[in-house]
């Protein structure tokens, strides 16, 4: 084990953190549902009868070229289906409960759960990993591992690769949906802009402030950029940046920990990746995805959006009359 320090996270609250920095895995301690595993302690247990290693590539075929032994395929995209027209709302509980159970799931049995770029595809952008992740926890497992690095990571220490598809026997997963993960848009509306509430835009900058696909440019009133991408290694957009790099960027985006967190984006996935790092890895009290996010905010009427890189439109402020 590693020596241990005592550490200052954004807001000042004391926590501990190994010197080495995200080494002692699974990590962090504690019985959080989502943790960071490196490659090295996937290689020592990827023999363990009770792990389920879920292969989430952007594309079957890069699954089918190359995946770590052992590891079932489970596509993000049995996760969302379109409800009464709107393109993003998550799949039936029976629906995942059945994708759980065919992957082989089991509540309280660890699960890794991984991605990549795609070396069939190309496709990858890193996040189907903490959009697998959220949905697992939310939708009632216990233990969720991610790699950190992602099957890029496990490539590039030369680990063990696979061609073969295992033997899986489905498994009895009920649901059980924990409700208190994500906040829907009257409760949003209700607090987004009170004193103790921080918004979070996982989305890119330039989408956050001018247009992207929807059907207006700009960002909801209030919320803070903090892209998603920016918190990742920048050659691996699976990886983690370092403990001290995330604190400093927290840090300057004022993420306060004593406050409720909402993470945003524009369809509820790019949100995860920060829904996790501040719930599960720095065990922020209070964090919440607002899972519509602004492809739901623009299909309310009058929803207000502000266009350029301030949260909020700057008052004019006018000379008195002489």
């Amino acid at each position: 084990m590693g020596v241990e320090e005592k550490m200052f996270t954004p807001g000042g609250i004391e926590r501990l953190q190994a010197t080495s920095d995200r080494e002692n895995v699974p990590y962090p301690r504690g019985d959080g549902k989502v943790k960071l595993v490196n490659s090295g302690w996937l290689a020592d247990h990827l023999d363990d009868s009770n792990l389920t290693i879920i292969d989430v590539q952007p594309d079957v075929h890069d699954y089918i070229q190359e995946h770590i032994p052992g590891a079932v395929y489970l596509t993000e995209g049995v996760l969302r289906v379109s409800n009464r027209g709107f393109p993003t709302a998550y799949s039936p509980n029976a629906c995942i409960q059945e994708s759980f159970r065919r992957a082989g799931l089991e509540a309280g049995s660890p699960a890794v759960v991984y991605t990549s770029k795609g070396a069939f595809s190309g496709r990858g952008d890193g996040l189907a990993q903490t959009m697998m992740a959220y949905t697992l926890a939310k939708y009632g497992h216990d233990t969720v591992y991610l790699l950190d690095g992602g099957l890029d990571a496990w490539k590039s220490e030369g680990l063990e690769l696979s061609q073969e598809y295992p033997t899986v026997e489905p498994s009895s997963f009920v649901v059980g949906v924990r409700d208190d993960y994500s906040i829907g848009y009257e409760e949003f509306l209700r607090v987004k802009d009170n004193d103790d509430v921080i918004v979070l835009d996982a989305r890119p900058k330039n989408v956050y402030e001018g247009r992207g696909p929807w059907r207006v440019a700009g960002h909801i009133p209030g919320a803070i950029s903090l892209p998603w991408r920016s918190l990742m290694d920048d050659g691996n957009p699976a990886r983690f940046r370092s403990n001290d790099e995330l604190d400093m960027i927290l840090e300057d985006h004022g993420v306060d920990r004593s406050k409720t967190v909402i993470c945003t984006c524009g369809t509820g996935r790019e949100a995860t990746n920060e829904f996790v790092l501040l719930k599960w890895l720095y065990l922020y009290p209070n964090v919440r995805l607002y899972e519509g996010s602004f492809t739901e905010w623009v299909t309310r009427p009058d929803s207000p959006v502000v266009e350029g890189p301030e949260p909020r439109e700057r008052r004019v402020e006018t000379a008195p009359a002489r």
